[in-house]
C-alpha cells in the first residue's frame, strides 16, 4: 500500500523566525499533548528543544518546566 505525505508527520528544523521542512508531511506532533498540528496552523515551537506545540499555553508550560 502506498502512503502519501499526509499519512506521515513532517520532520522540521525549527529556527527563530520559521521552520524548514526536512521530510514532507502535513502535520507535526505536539511535544506536550501528542496531538497532530497541521503545518498551516503551527505557530509555537522551541528552537532550543526542536519541539512543536499545539498552543501558546502548552509552549509556556513547557518553558516553565526549564525554570
Amino acid at each position: 500500500m502506498l502512503m502519501n505525505s499526509s499519512d506521515q508527520p513532517a520532520t522540521l528544523v525549527y529556527g527563530p523566525n520559521g521552520f524548514r521542512v526536512i521530510r514532507p508531511g502535513h502535520f507535526v506532533t505536539c511535544a506536550m499533548s501528542g496531538v497532530p498540528v497541521p503545518l498551516e496552523e503551527l505557530r509555537y515551537w522551541s528552537v532550543d528543544r526542536q519541539e512543536a506545540y499545539a498552543s501558546c499555553e502548552l509552549a509556556t508550560r513547557r518553558a516553565l518546566e526549564e525554570l
